[in-house]
């Protein structure tokens, strides 16, 4: 049985539009941040550190650190946990006492100002801004892209870029 050509360019089409695809795809999540099971295993190991809520799991590229972990504990200070690869605490900085902390309501609405400005996503973090802005979201969209958001005092979207 003879295969017509065009059937055979378009098949070959296909297989290097889903190959290249599937490349781009494995760039591009192993760029993201830690994710599914590695990450709840990461975040567990951070937070019997410093109890709180996992607010960032990332890779580190620092020596002697295989991940970087952002805690916010209750009371809203935030605390970056550096854990090595098995999973041992090997570094903690606590946030700058500047940082204002946010309210419950604040940080909600901010939340929600933030996701409707980018079209819906997940917010990762959320902070007291400086320099004329008042609050920086940090949302990952639905196609993995991360936006940097600032807000002004009444939630009003002041800019939003996306993250490199």
């Amino acid at each position: 049985m003879k295969i017509p050509k065009r059937v055979l360019i378009s098949t070959v089409a296909a297989v290097v539009v889903l190959g290249i695809g599937g490349t781009v795809w494995a760039t591009t999540a192993s760029a993201s941040d830690v994710d599914g099971g590695e990450r709840e295993r990461v975040a567990n190991a951070a937070t019997q550190a410093v109890p709180g809520t996992v607010e960032d799991v990332e890779t580190s590229d620092d020596p002697g650190e295989a991940y970087e972990v952002e805690v916010r504990k209750a009371d809203g200070t935030e605390v970056d946990v550096a854990l090595d690869k098995d999973l041992k605490v090997v570094g903690q900085d606590a946030s700058d006492s500047d940082d204002r902390v946010l309210s419950a309501a604040e940080r909600a609405s901010a939340e929600q100002a933030a996701v409707a400005a980018v079209g819906g996503g997940t917010v990762t973090s959320v902070e007291a801004g400086d320099d004329g802005v008042a609050y920086e979201v940090d949302v990952r969209d639905a196609a993995n892209a991360e936006w940097n958001v600032d807000l002004d005092a009444g939630f009003k979207v002041l800019s939003k870029t996306a993250d490199d």
